[in-house]
């Protein structure tokens, strides 16, 4: 049976052999990031750097909403600003797998710039085994190359420290209860972000769309949650289809994107079933999409597949 408390005490006392100078982490604000940044912290203190990269493909208020979970765990923290960066390089891109490797590249470079200006030799990261059992390699099949896995480049130069690579979602969970950290229940959220849940090209003007809409859906559900109509789910969000779909506003024909609404049930991330949300409460999360986004989205889906044959995330 995995025990937090003494995995929280064998972890710092490897992390204080494994780290002998400064060390990077890559800091999103989830539930992996921030348990690994709490131990490596731990270990260490101010010789850890907290780096957290606005992609331009966070959700909504996001990277701010970061930038004080950083101040508030105490932790010596930086913040770039990439999402120039990050748009130029997926400009044009559609493949999911190309999307990922792109945006793993990219976080590695900006990690590189950082590193040399405060001469980093460690890069530590909230690698899960989901990560890279599901990006391949050896026997497995690639299911999805996450950016943290199979999005590395090969000629990285920084040691890579993974405390958190053989345990599943729930043991990390466990571990963030055990720290008392604020994050230990928030839904997880995709290292490449918002760009795969745009199917099709991840440009500024599509973000903005898909951003908008995951906010409403978490939103909705966050708010039928505190009032006890439904279960909180595991993960929930909003998908931007590549395809149109004809509408009417008014009297007059409309032609606007289609989003999918996915929320999901799941314990370790290896497997979930969809969730049962209340038609209510389906009903008010496609009223407001429509009506926020009048002139560009026309129409609501909801996803009802389990994993497998589906992933959480469409890319």
């Amino acid at each position: 049976m995995f025990k937090a408390e003494k995995f929280i005490e064998e972890t710092i006392n490897n992390l204080k052999k494994e780290i002998s100078g400064k060390s990077l982490i890559a800091f999103s604000g989830g539930v992996d990031s921030s348990v690994c940044a709490s131990l490596v912290n731990k270990a260490i203190g101010n010789n850890l750097v907290a780096v957290h990269v606005d992609t331009g493909y966070m959700r909504k208020n996001e990277s701010s909403d970061v930038k004080k979970l950083m101040e508030r765990m105490g932790l010596n923290s930086r913040f770039v600003d990439a999402s120039k960066e990050f748009y130029s390089a997926l400009k044009g891109v559609d493949d999911p797998e190309r999307k990922r490797k792109i945006i793993g590249e990219k976080f590695i470079r900006v990690f590189e710039k950082v590193a040399k200006k405060e001469k980093i030799q460690y890069l530590v990261q909230g690698t899960i085994a989901p990560d890279w059992i599901e990006s391949g390699g050896e026997l497995r099949d690639t299911i999805k190359s996450h950016h943290n896995v199979g999005g590395l480049p090969k000629d990285i130069n920084l040691k890579l420290v993974e405390p958190l690579r053989d345990l599943y979602k729930d043991e990390v969970r466990n571990i963030a209860r055990e720290l008392k950290l604020e994050v230990s229940e928030r839904q997880p959220f995709p290292g490449p972000g918002l760009a795969v849940r745009i199917l099709g090209k991840a440009n500024p003007e599509r973000v903005e769309i898909v951003r908008e809409a995951c906010f409403i859906i978490e939103d909705e559900i966050d708010k039928s949650v505190k009032k006890g109509k439904m279960e909180q789910p595991w993960q929930y969000f909003a998908v931007l289809l590549p395809v149109k779909s004809v509408g009417v506003h008014g009297d007059r024909r409309a032609y606007g994107d289609v989003i999918a609404v996915r929320s999901v049930e799941s314990i370790d991330a290896m497997t979930c079933n969809y969730s049962g949300i209340p038609h209510e409460i389906l009903d008010r999360i496609s009223t407001r999409i429509t009506n926020t986004l009048k002139e560009k989205v026309n129409r609501v889906v909801y996803d009802i597949t389990n994993k497998p044959p589906g992933t959480v995330e469409w890319e």
